[in-house]
């Protein structure tokens, strides 16, 4: 039996080559033969064949196996026909050239060959570096390894994460700039990637890096930077507010190739975004708000400055203490990413914005209102006065409407506020509380449902000048002894915050509110003494008795006294 080592060895040492390997074996061989073992003990306890035992005491190196002759395909009659229509592909067209599925629907369809897909698919992977190496034109890929000035240079890119957002799963934009030399990489989560999040990314980042960098940024073809691209060159027409932001902060663009071409002119931030979101987005994220969500972006940016890249003997955090003092520094004045717009309110008090709808108060329906669009927010003045401000919605074809903005139209027609959407988007962001609804249910008993429902209105106003803690403690106070109007609710959310405020014991003002012990009735006068915190009052009480004779029933007593 022959194992393939010298001239072809027995199949019966195949398990143990398998177990261990042929070095280990051919190691043990040679030192238990000069302990003076012999040859035929030597085969019994290693189980390899004689052949085996001569050539590991011949050498110490085992000799290479001979390669396996390769298996035979049934792709094997067309591989010249294929390699055919390869050798075309260096002529053709980039965007015309043949890919392995359009080279397996070929073969069916022209050839009736059954063949594979897979088996094309690896075929024509190998073959077309080959044939390119063939015809003197080199790999299609090389890479050159490169130095980077510290502070010099940085690279943009954005990137898709999905996030379970207030409940629902939305796909978002990872805005990312790295530095070259540190490897130092700011993101930002944003609803879209649109010029707004483009430039507020910016902004972002080079408050982080604390300068800017005094060499090229290298650059996508965006459509946020890019109106268009000019030939074959790297001329590019770039958007107006673009241009302006480079003319703010000094910034010199480098626009890559389009395409797979210019990929690696900045392979370090796709690397980078890759990187990120398959360590941090993984699992999905679960957030109330894509504020939320940049704040925990920020803290796995700072974490992230403790790691290695590659074989690099210092840190992220190390390197980048070295180049941010040779960053430029940043402008007085940071330049307003947002874009500014005019509309007029509708009769919903909403405006539209990028095809999603934006409530306002309803006092501004049917004014012109100004709307400054920012990539995470919406904020709406009218004149300088701000009214409205909601986070952008990732979405389209979506509304997101404030039930504080209903108020003073829903006391008017309060049969309206059961099934209003403002009504539900409230519940779902938990600031209309089981502890409200509770509450709605017993005044509309007790008043009826159009009476009750203005009581709750009156109660939803107090948010406006309390915290919503307080008012949400108040309603527990109130329910739990019957007091069924507003006032019996402002008062005990104002309880409730003087408590938090003066530290008194008790429970918290969002905390153990049904288990409160509450007086039926409470002392106004009471109230305002301890609010104001006024001294007591040690005076006697005043001597009513000269009064008493002005009651009728004591001076009618005293007259029927002197009669009788």
């Amino acid at each position: 039996m022959h194992d393939g080592t010298a001239g072809g060895h027995g199949a019966a040492d195949g398990s143990q080559m398998a177990a261990e390997s042929r070095a280990q074996v051919f190691a043990g061989i040679r030192r238990d033969y000069r302990a003076g073992i012999s040859k035929r003990e030597l085969q019994r306890r290693y189980h390899v064949s004689f052949e085996t035992v001569q050539a590991a005491l011949d050498s110490a190196w085992p000799r290479q196996r001979r390669p396996m002759p390769p298996r035979g395909s049934r792709l094997d009659e067309f591989k010249s026909l294929v390699d055919e229509w390869l050798r075309a592909d260096l002529k053709a067209p980039r965007k015309q050239r043949h890919t392995a599925m359009r080279i397996f629907d070929r073969l069916r369809d022209e050839h009736d060959a059954d063949v594979s897909y897979f088996i094309v698919k690896k075929y024509v992977a190998e073959r077309r570096e080959e044939i390119r190496v063939e015809a003197g034109l080199g790999p299609s890929r090389t890479f050159i390894p490169q130095t980077h000035v510290p502070g010099a240079e940085a690279e943009v890119d954005f990137g898709d994460v999905t996030v379970e957002l207030a409940g629902r799963l939305v796909v978002c934009s990872l805005f990312s700039l790295r530095m070259s030399f540190s490897g130092k990489a700011v993101h930002q989560v944003f609803a879209s990637a649109g010029q707004e999040a483009f430039l507020e990314g910016h902004v972002h980042a080079f408050r982080v890096l604390g300068g800017l960098p005094i060499g090229k940024v290298r650059y996508d073809n965006l459509k946020a930077a890019i109106a268009s691209v000019l030939g074959f060159s790297r001329a590019r027409k770039e958007t107006e507010r673009w241009t302006l932001f480079r003319s703010h902060y000094g910034l010199d663009a480098f626009y890559c190739q389009p395409g797979l071409e210019g990929a690696h002119e900045k392979g370090g931030v796709e690397g980078q975004v890759g990187w990120f979101r398959r360590n941090h987005f993984v699992p999905v994220p679960k957030v109330a708000s894509l504020a939320e969500l940049n704040e925990m972006v920020d803290a796995w940016d700072q974490g992230d400055d403790a790691r290695r890249i590659g074989g690099r003997a210092r840190t992220v955090g190390e390197m980048f203490a070295i180049e941010q003092p040779l960053l430029a520094p940043l402008p007085e004045e940071e330049f307003e990413t947002g874009r500014w717009s005019h509309q007029r309110v509708d009769r919903y008090a909403q405006i539209n914005m990028r095809t999603n709808r934006y409530s306002v108060p309803v006092r501004f329906a049917g004014r012109k209102v100004s709307i400054l669009l920012r990539a995470s927010d919406l904020i709406v003045y009218d004149g300088r006065t701000q009214i409205a401000r909601h986070e952008r919605l990732p979405g389209k074809m979506e509304a997101r409407l404030e039930l504080d903005h209903y108020l003073e139209a829903l006391i008017r027609k309060p049969g309206a506020m059961p099934g209003a959407t403002a009504l539900e988007q409230a519940r779902a962001a938990g600031r209309f509380t089981p502890v409200h609804d509770a509450w709605w249910e017993a005044a509309r008993k007790a008043h009826g449902d159009a009476e009750g429902t203005r009581a709750l209105i009156d109660v939803l106003l107090l948010h406006r000048h309390m915290a919503h803690e307080y008012v949400v403690a108040g309603l527990a106070a109130a329910l739990t002894v019957g007091a069924l109007t507003a006032d019996g609710v402002a008062l005990e959310a104002r309880k409730a915050a003087d408590a938090h405020r003066t530290g008194e014991p008790g429970p918290g003002p969002s905390r153990g509110c049904l288990r409160r012990q509450v007086n039926n009735v409470t002392s106004l006068t009471e109230h305002r003494l301890r609010t104001q915190q006024l001294p007591d009052d040690t005076r006697p009480l005043p001597d009513m008795s000269k009064y008493d004779d002005l009651l009728p029933s004591r001076r009618r007593g005293r007259e029927d006294q002197a009669g009788g």
